[in-house]
């Protein structure tokens, strides 16, 4: 069999010679590759016009993206519970700590108008509530922002009044109350007295207290030592001063 090929300009001819293996081998191979092509094109179209696997494979992932989404929920919603509870710890922490303000408040003799404890802690959340509502978010945040604020609150009352308690505490200790030893008796008020090296009567200005000699000397107030030597009249004398005014000698 000859097979003859003309180019475009018709002025030239090749010619070829098929032998007849040729005759079949070359149908085979044809039909060989319409075979496979039809066999990816029916492939192809199966596994990307069937719906079914891809319906599946999307239904697979939204069942896993649900139940992400649901044990998210469950540990935000654990979490909310956990710090509902916390707030109600801290409610009861506040209203013990008004108990003990009132009560150091009326102690220290002060005006319970000026230190007020009596304001109930924040409780957060709408006004009307209803029954089992679980928390929710913005709720908490408002509770805990009230929190705050009552806690800041708080915090300045009691730092006001342990300065109070303080200056009061002060006051009481620096001011002179007492006898200057621990065992003794008073021999001589202050005042007019006939001297006892003269016989004469002068004024006397201090106090004198009897005791045992070698006995303990204490001071009638806390104060800072201004003196501690020999001193003209007294001895060996220590003088303390104690603030607004009051001094005290022991000679």
């Amino acid at each position: 069999m000859n097979i003859i090929i003309f180019n475009r300009k018709g002025t030239g001819t090749r010619s070829f010679h098929v032998t007849r293996w040729y005759h079949i081998a070359i149908p085979v191979l044809v039909l060989f590759v319409l075979s496979g092509s039809l066999v990816g094109v029916g492939y192809y179209l199966g596994s990307h016009r069937d719906p079914g696997p891809l319906l599946a494979d999307w239904q697979q992932e939204l069942m896993l993206q649900k139940q992400q989404i649901e044990t998210a929920r469950l540990e935000v919603s654990s979490d909310v519970e956990a710090l509902a509870r916390r707030i109600g710890e801290l409610q009861g922490h506040i209203t013990r700590l008004d108990a003990l303000g009132s009560k150091l408040v009326k102690m220290a003799g002060l005006d319970g108008k000026e230190f007020d404890f009596s304001h109930e802690p924040a409780v957060g959340g709408p006004e009307n509530d209803e029954p089992g509502v679980a928390w929710q978010r913005s709720d908490l945040l408002a509770t805990i922002n009230e929190l705050a604020e009552q806690v800041a609150r708080r915090e300045e009352q009691l730092r006001v009044l342990d300065n109070v308690m303080l200056t009061h505490r002060l006051r009481k200790e620096v001011k002179p109350a007492g006898r200057p030893i621990t065992r003794g008796w008073l021999s001589s008020y202050y005042g007019m007295r006939t001297d006892p090296f003269t016989g004469k009567p002068e004024f006397h200005r201090g106090i004198d207290f009897a005791g045992k000699q070698g006995s303990d000397v204490v001071a009638v107030a806390g104060g800072v030592v201004t003196w501690a030597g020999k001193r003209y009249g007294y001895g060996n004398m220590v003088e303390i001063n104690h603030g607004n005014g009051y001094v005290t000698r022991y000679g």
